[in-house]
């Protein structure tokens, strides 16, 4: 038996090739829920922003009936989600950074196997950020998102048009996620190399780490990215 699905052309990326097509016939045993039959075709429930069963709204436990034509819909963007904090894997380093510039509550560990970031996602209410379709398909990942494209301008840009955060630039640490404050010269003077300290007055430092911060030699590019991100996250 074989049920009759139409995907969104916004989800063809999860399917084999000889699946991207208006309409496929995926094979049904009778009994398998509505979600099982679409992950299986590759596609993740985290990108899933509606179905339906013969034109009917359907959750992802019913069970279509012969002659049923299913439609899977895209997750609707900007997505709300309960908490603006994100956890990504460990292939997404240069993103981390990045969402963090913009001052975006972002957990980033380079060590991390599938089941603590499934773990520590759940623990803190943060929204797992990958591109491993297969984490995204286990059960006991509460919140989760497919990071679309391979440069991280590209998953910058798609982080922020998928969520559409409130973005408050240079108020994390880029390198362990902690807050900064403004600080005095004189109190990181000493940490200082001779030529930063003739030629910088403005610093921030880490609450969590320490780390100090000035608008350095990078800060132009830096601050090409905050532009960026600001420009993304106002467009209608």
């Amino acid at each position: 038996m074989d049920l009759s699905v139409r995907f969104s052309p916004d989800l063809w990326l999860f399917l084999a090739p000889r699946n991207r097509r208006p309409e496929v016939c995926l094979p049904y045993d009778g009994t398998s829920s509505l979600g099982h039959v679409v992950e299986s075709a590759g596609v993740p429930l985290t990108e899933v922003g509606g179905l339906t069963a013969a034109e009917r709204p359907a959750g992802p436990s019913y069970r279509p009936r012969p002659g049923e034509v299913v439609d899977v819909r895209p997750v609707r963007r900007p997505q709300v989600i309960p908490e603006i904090r994100f956890l990504l894997d460990v292939h997404l380093g240069t993103l981390a950074r990045r969402l963090r510039l913009v001052g975006l509550d972002t957990a980033y560990h380079n060590d991390m196997d599938d089941d603590a970031l499934i773990e520590q996602a759940s623990a803190e209410e943060r929204v797992l950020l990958t591109q491993d379709r297969g984490i995204l398909r286990r059960r006991s990942l509460r919140h989760g998102a497919y990071v679309r494209g391979a440069r991280p301008d590209d998953q910058f840009l798609d982080v922020l048009d998928r969520f559409r955060p409130p973005l408050a630039p240079w108020t994390r640490c880029t390198a362990c996620n902690g807050t900064l404050a403004t600080v005095g010269k004189a109190e990181v003077e000493d940490t200082l190399e001779p030529g930063t300290r003739r030629t910088y007055d403005a610093f921030a430092r880490c609450l969590a780490c320490g780390r100090v911060y000035w608008h350095g030699a990078h800060g132009d590019t830096l601050s090409a990215i905050v532009r960026t991100a600001a420009d993304a996250v106002s467009r209608p």
